[in-house]
């Protein structure tokens, strides 16, 4: 599969999974209500990208379900679901002795795992209390991407920017603010690279 972000893989596994419940596929509507839209603009916005990706086609112009995926399915993969990870203040790392399948284009590369979210502060990324997000395990990261990090034994994730020696962890949420580190305090765990919702909740 092509390289997709976090929000166009939990979109595109919300239409597979929809498809493969319903035997059709989910309207420009439940898209929108499914991913807090604020327009049908921001749905097509993000379904043309899909489509530019080699993943999707959609008669633009139909807001009816008459989206198609395009690209083949890998089987689903086991991956450790290892605890939680506060999308908020830090928490405390848990982790369960769990395992969760995963569909393979969620994957990023061989050494993946799981982790439940907790908190709102990434909510405008489309990270929301309740998912668990896939994680590509690394060390580094570039300014920008979304990381679940360690300060000391707490477990967080955030937008990563380095400044000059000190690191700051960028919520996505308009009313948080960020934290700020220094860099010798904080131990990056990966990136996210995939997201898994269950609608409905």
């Amino acid at each position: 599969m092509a390289q997709l972000t976090a929000r166009q893989r939990a979109i595109y596994e919300f239409i597979r999974t929809h498809i493969a419940t319903h035997r059709v596929s989910p309207s420009y509507e439940e898209i929108r209500r499914a991913f807090g839209f604020r327009s049908y603009n921001s749905v097509q916005k993000h379904l043309k990208t899909l489509e530019r990706k080699g993943v999707l086609k959609s008669p633009w112009g139909n807001q009816k379900r008459a989206l198609e995926l395009t690209a083949p399915l890998g089987g689903p993969v086991r991956l450790p679901l290892l605890g939680r990870v506060a999308a908020g203040r830090p928490i405390e790392a848990i982790h369960d002795p769990e395992e969760i399948e995963v569909p393979e284009p969620l994957l990023r590369g061989e050494d993946n795992f799981a982790l439940r979210v907790v908190g709102d502060s990434m909510v405008d990324e489309g990270i929301r209390d309740g998912d668990i997000v896939i994680v590509k395990s690394q060390r580094d990261a570039a300014n920008g991407q979304t990381v679940v990090a360690l300060i000391g034994d707490d477990a967080t994730i955030k937008q990563y920017f380095r400044h000059d020696g000190r690191i700051e962890l960028r919520p996505a949420n308009a009313r948080l603010r960020p934290i700020f580190v220094a860099e010798g305090d904080l131990q990056i765990q990966g990136i996210v690279v995939g997201l898994i919702r269950k609608f409905g909740r």
